[in-house]
């Protein structure tokens, strides 16, 4: 499984940046800030930073899923440092003192990831907008967070084996695979999910940071914004 975990990750990181690269020679002749929009870069860099870790828009548009994305949001994060602890040697204090919150975190995952499924199909609006792989990404992350609950509260697998495993990955050096079945599971679902990252809707997470409704100061009188076609 060392292999398929650094072609996972190979995908991830090469996928992103292939994205990255896209959106960046895509050209962007119109300026079109979402209204009230900040007037200089000073005041687009407050809006980015108020949209990732606040969600403003979101909180304007419906203050549910406002609530539900936001503990999701919030608890992947911590559930993402908190696994850092696998993957460094030695272990970092600002990582263990987050044991407890990301024990606490995973299930308020789960909780959320519940909520953003119950919502899709309750709402009409959503029910009638989402596809198929908008339900599988949300089943496919609960699956991970439930499988991660078990192997800390049921069935709990050699941690040493698996540090093992892990440090191998981050340093090129191939180890055994643990042989707990749970723990495969897990690891392999994780796996899944950054291959399918850069194909899909949740590459809204980087891409926040380039999007035009968001990331352009309204100075239409005070810029001239050329369009790009027009010199051909």
């Amino acid at each position: 499984m060392t292999y398929f975990g650094w072609i996972s990750i190979g995908i991830f990181v090469i996928g992103i940046i292939v994205k990255f690269v896209s959106w960046l020679q895509t050209p962007n002749p119109l300026n079109i800030p979402t209204q009230p929009a900040p007037l200089d870069k000073g005041g687009v860099v407050v809006r980015i930073l108020k949209e990732v870790f606040l969600f403003n828009s979101l909180y304007k548009a419906d203050k549910y899923l406002w609530l539900g994305g936001w503990i999701f949001h919030v608890s992947f994060l911590i559930i993402v440092i908190r696994h850092l602890r696998y993957f460094v040697y030695p272990v970092p204090g600002i990582i263990v003192a987050l044991e407890p919150l990301g024990v606490l975190a995973g299930f308020t995952l789960c909780l959320s990831i519940g909520f953003l499924f119950f919502r899709r199909i309750v709402s009409d609006r959503n029910f009638y907008i989402s596809s198929f792989m908008d339900y599988a990404i949300l089943i496919l992350l609960l699956l991970i967070g439930i499988t991660g609950i078990t192997m800390r509260y049921v069935h709990r697998p050699m941690l040493v084996d698996i540090k093992a495993f892990t440090l191998g990955l981050v340093h090129l050096d191939p180890s055994s695979t643990p042989a707990d079945l749970m723990f495969k599971i897990h690891f392999t679902l994780v796996m899944l999910l950054l291959i399918y990252f850069p194909f899909s809707k949740l590459l809204h997470a980087p891409g926040v940071f380039l999007s035009p409704t968001r990331a352009l100061p309204d100075n239409p009188r005070e810029v001239r914004h050329v369009n790009p076609w027009d010199k051909s």
